[in-house]
């Protein structure tokens, strides 16, 4: 990036300013992201020590195109890194659209209006759809969408990028119950050790030392919580810890 554009936070600030507090939450943290991450190193062997990315799978809501576009968005705002892997890996845009049918199906019609309205401004004002740009241009498109600098959108592009940013936080550090942060590299990032009902004296004395290794469980693991219960409120309750 030049140097007259707004400074980008790297995601190692993303996550030191995170919390872990927010991570405990049943669906989806508060995690304090800022403007859009750095580019991901390209050096192999960082990414060796990244998982590759799941295979692709069908999308619930979201049209092909919109789930491919969605995918290298969501990478571009959480990239992989040599401190672990990013929203791609994490699941952030099939938590997205799963949410897209349920607690956030209000939403829906943002994420066809500007996705659609991201795309055309990257072709008219770099040349290329998002998809094809280098990272670096990719970087460029959305922070001018974030600064509400993008022309085209329903409203200012910064709308958009804001509603863009929380689900992206949500799907990259929320509940894997709810279809993101898979395989829990959103807590492991965060250092989050997980979900306990009950901290015995040698827990608390390793978290305090930062040792306490994480359990890797949901929230609905344990039976005091009912996964029938949360099913119902995904797909009934636009406001279940969502919010757009």
């Amino acid at each position: 990036m030049s140097d007259d554009r707004p400074r980008i936070i790297s995601r190692r600030d993303i996550l030191r300013r995170a919390g872990l507090a927010g991570a405990a939450a049943v669906a989806a943290p508060a995690a304090a992201l800022g403007a859009a991450a750095a580019p991901a190193t390209t050096e192999p062997a960082l990414q060796a020590q990244s998982p590759a990315a799941p295979p692709r799978e069908a999308f619930e809501n979201l049209t092909a195109t919109e789930a491919e576009l969605l995918e290298a968005i969501v990478e571009r705002l959480v990239p992989s890194d040599q401190h672990g892997p990013g929203a791609r890996e994490a699941r952030a845009a099939h938590y997205i659209d799963r949410a897209l049918g349920g607690a956030l199906a209000s939403s829906r019609p943002a994420y066809a209006s500007g996705l659609a309205a991201l795309d055309r401004y990257a072709t008219s004002s770099r040349g290329k759809r998002f998809l094809d740009l280098p990272a670096t241009d990719q970087d460029s498109v959305l922070i001018d969408v974030e600064t509400g600098a993008a022309t085209g959108f329903a409203g200012s592009s910064a709308q958009f990028f804001g509603l863009l940013l929380n689900h992206t936080r949500q799907g990259m550090f929320g509940d894997p119950y709810y279809g993101g942060n898979a395989a829990f590299v959103g807590w492991d990032l965060l250092g989050y050790p997980g979900i306990r009902t009950m901290v015995t004296p040698a827990d608390q004395k390793a978290l305090e030392a930062h040792e306490l290794k994480p359990n890797h469980k949901s929230a609905y693991d344990y039976e005091t919580f009912n996964k029938a219960t949360a099913q119902h409120d995904l797909h009934t309750h636009e406001d279940l810890a969502h919010g757009d």
